[in-house]
């Protein structure tokens, strides 16, 4: 893991200041720039999708805030990763069976204290699950946005709120991605003009086949795939079809270098503080 005791505190005092003058530039060239996207927010230092963990990835100067999505049981978007509220909050059972106002009566945060006792300043007691129109808010077109759809049926909402906050005029402002192809092809058809990158997650060496990759070339402009499964062939391989590769979840500065060394067009990280050396 990387030394993080000293940055850290860097970072929660340029959080602290508030959001006012974050600014990122878009960064987005599939396969050409190396990007670094902020996994769940910075979540090694704060709460996993809470806007703590995402105000430090803007600091930290992240091209992309990743930002996992589930719908509430009357149809709002939050920022969350796993289908239930268990695991990050004080509550139990799945999202899309509670209310907005059921899901804001949670607390989203001691669980990171507890976790990691070392990282205790700041306590994040009263830290709450964001919706996504929260999170739009907050930092507007400032910001990069890497999203996640966690299952279909949410891509109309989603689209709306893009639409709303005008983020949908620069495909450099937002990525989409999701396991589910129907959710992407559903996407594409709604704004063709989104990229958006079909994940896999590996359980042997990561193959495609030249037809599948024909086939995603339909819709999609990259592929996220789990690193330690990937290979500079695979790489190279969807390269040649035009398509970009982000590896999840690379946590080590040697980790992200040798990402970068076969190829890869970014890495999602909980660590989200710098980029390898060209």
């Amino acid at each position: 893991m990387r030394n993080i005791s000293l940055l850290f505190l860097c970072l929660i005092l340029l959080a602290s200041a508030g959001c006012e003058n974050l600014s990122a530039e878009p960064a987005f060239v599939l396969t050409e720039d190396f990007i670094i996207i902020a996994h769940r927010g910075a979540s090694a230092y704060a709460p996993e999708h809470t806007l703590p963990a995402y105000d430090l990835a803007v600091q930290s100067g992240a091209d992309y805030l990743e930002i996992d999505l589930q719908m509430t049981k009357d149809g709002e978007l939050i920022a969350l990763h796993d289908a239930k509220v268990d695991r990050t909050t004080n509550g139990s059972g799945l999202a899309n069976a509670q209310t907005l106002d059921k899901i804001k009566a949670l607390e989203a945060g001691s669980w990171f204290n507890e976790q990691f006792p070392q990282l205790a300043y700041p306590v994040y007691e009263k830290v709450k699950i964001p919706t996504l129109e929260e999170i739009f808010q907050r930092y507007g077109r400032s910001a990069n946005y890497y999203i996640e759809t966690k299952s279909p049926g949410m891509e109309e909402d989603l689209i709306n709120l893009l639409r709303k906050h005008s983020l949908i005029q620069s495909e450099s402002k937002v990525i989409i991605q999701s396991f589910h192809s129907k959710s992407l092809k559903k996407i594409h058809k709604l704004e063709p003009g989104i990229s958006l990158i079909q994940l896999y997650r590996y359980s042997e060496k990561a193959r495609l086949t030249d037809r599948e990759l024909r086939s995603l070339k339909k819709y999609a402009s990259g592929i996220g795939a789990n690193y330690e499964k990937v290979e500079e062939d695979y790489i190279k391989k969807a390269h040649r079809h035009g398509l970009a590769v982000h590896l999840f979840t690379v946590n080590t500065d040697e980790d992200i270098q040798q990402a970068y060394e076969i190829g890869a067009d970014g890495v999602f990280t909980d660590y989200p503080l710098k980029k390898p050396d060209d």
